[in-house]
């Protein structure tokens, strides 16, 4: 046998170019990789020794059978939709519970259950429970609706309620409302495109809507859709909005181990974070200062949000991080869901030209025709308000509304729910259970004319809860309710809503996210203008 030499330094001149750096990017993936399955191994045989050693016994809800590490995620996945939720619910019950890696996932879907976790437990379920990539874009908690349950949300919350939560902030805000939707329907009707091959009117909306909450916020609008600024925030919130609700990171977050593959992920959501924020200050809030300092109210001699939150910072009451988290909320969760159900009315309406008829026989017979449907008059509209419900039913913009937890141990049912467990409402199966409602798969705004006469968005059943109900509902109903008369009547009113040649229908696939439902397609609307 030759005998073995040593290694040589040494290599062939025509194989140098042919060597991989000792850092290159495949070996990192693969000294990754080993660490994570090292990593896997290790974490296996803790949990199996700790799960032996645990002297504490839980009476847990039912659910599929987990493993080790992983619980239920292999056979789950990443996509918990509203859905798919749904699915489980039928086998398991009204309450179930998912073990995702390291999160437990517990299900409500009913009416009595919603209950007991939004209202009569309202404390103990209070809290909000957030994941790595919500960690990013809030700050650890430092805005509203994704703080913790205690005094850091009763202080947040009591700052945001004067200067956007009100009946006051309604009646000063509604003129402008409408002078937006105004807007749009001129801007419609000197768009030839859109009485012969249609147009996307999601675009045009979206407009309105920025222009109906930065009034409020800084008292400023965008001229266009054109406008840069808008063009650029516009661009910033749809990313944010994309990766926050997004499916394919949730692997990561339910098994720390799998973490470092998001590494990419989440850095592009810190860059997201910084720069919006950037922007919110140095185009808004700064922006606001300067005005402040020579002078403190608005043309028409009242502040704006920003105003009020401000001099909340002066006191000392919250700090500035706090102010660029308000900013960004309100630019998520009161301008994209509005948006969501203004853009699923519109389809539903194209899609059913009988109770579109209806609508419009309403307003001209009750204001006159070519009388513009105005905040007070929404009121007097029965259907049109049903309409709104229905919508609000069939397509809830939050299915699953925002995620509770609670942060000690729990009973719910007769079960034990371990502390800092994610607890999900699903409410759109709550207003989709053919159990509890006449054909619900149908759009039929009658129902709330007749048999739900007496149900009401505000969560008076809880077999309806479109904005939740309780500590942690969402306050801004008291603007998306109007918001969404006058948009979906005066568009009514004024135009004869059709779907785009050669199609019968619009696509009303739906797209959902962590918990939200959109229209997966933008659609394209024929907007007849009607002679009055």
């Amino acid at each position: 046998m030759p005998p073995i030499l040593p290694p040589t330094n040494k290599q062939p001149q025509n194989q140098t170019q042919n060597i991989q750096p000792p850092f290159s990017s495949s070996s990192m993936d693969l000294l990754l990789l080993e660490k994570a399955l090292l990593g896997l191994f290790f974490s296996v045989i803790i949990a199996i020794v700790i799960s032996k050693l645990r002297g504490k016994k839980f009476k847990l809800p039912p659910g599929p059978i987990p493993v080790p590490i992983f619980g239920n995620w292999l056979e789950v996945g990443d996509d918990l939709n509203h859905r798919n939720l749904t699915e489980y619910a039928k086998k398991f019950g009204e309450i179930f519970l998912l073990r995702m890696g390291q999160r437990n996932l517990v299900v409500v879907s009913s009416p009595d259950l919603a209950k007991e976790v939004l209202h009569t437990q309202g404390v103990e379920f209070g809290s909000r429970t957030r994941n790595v990539v919500f960690d990013i874009f809030t700050g650890k908690g430092q805005d509203m609706v994704f703080t913790v349950y205690g005094e850091h949300w009763r202080k947040m919350r009591r700052i945001m309620t004067v200067p956007f939560f009100t009946n006051k902030v309604v009646q000063q805000y509604r003129k402008w409302w409408e002078f937006e939707v105004d807007s749009v329907i001129e801007d419609v009707k000197k768009n030839p495109e859109s009485e012969t091959v249609g147009i996307v009117l999601r675009t045009r909306l979206q407009l309105m809507m920025y222009n109906n909450m930065f009034r409020i916020m800084f008292d400023r609008r965008f001229e266009s859709e054109d406008d840069p600024l808008f063009k650029k925030l516009r661009a910033l919130n749809g990313e944010r909005s994309r990766l926050a609700q997004s499916f394919d990171y949730n692997y990561g977050d339910f098994i720390p181990i799998l973490r470092p593959f998001l590494r990419g992920y989440l850095k592009i959501c810190k860059e997201v974070k910084e720069t919006r924020l950037k922007l919110f200050k140095d185009y808004f809030v700064d922006e606001r200062k300067k005005i402040a300092s020579t002078k403190s109210t608005t043309s028409n001699g009242l502040k704006c949000a920003i105003d009020h939150i401000l001099e909340a910072q002066q006191k000392g009451e919250i700090n500035e991080d706090n102010v660029l988290y308000i900013v960004e909320n309100i630019n998520v969760a009161a301008i994209e869901t509005t948006l969501w159900s203004i853009e699923w009315g519109i389809a539903e309406l194209v899609n059913h030209p009988r109770i579109q008829k209806k609508l419009r026989d309403e307003i001209d017979a009750i204001l006159g025709p070519g009388v513009q449907v105005t905040e007070p008059d929404t009121h007097k509209l029965p259907y049109l308000q049903a309409v709104v419900k229905e919508t609000l039913r069939l397509r809830m913009a939050i299915p699953l509304l925002v995620p509770h937890m609670n942060l000690h141990d729990a009973k719910l049912n007769g079960y034990d729910i371990p502390a800092e467990s994610k607890i999900l409402v699903n409410a759109w199966w709550l207003a989709n259970n053919p159990e509890q409602w006449k054909n619900p798969e149908e759009f039929r705004p009658e129902r709330f004319l007749e048999e739900e006469a007496k149900v009401e968005a505000n969560g008076n059943d809880f077999r309806y809860l479109p904005f939740g109900v309780g500590r942690r509902s969402c306050p801004g109903i008291i603007l998306a309710l109007p918001i969404l008369g006058i948009t979906l009547g005066r568009l009514v009113q004024n135009f004869d809503l059709l779907p785009p040649p050669g199609q019968s229908k619009l696509d009303t696939s739906e797209k959902g996210g962590q918990f939200s439902l959109h229209i997966l397609k933008h659609s394209t609307i024929v907007m007849k203008p009607r002679s009055f």
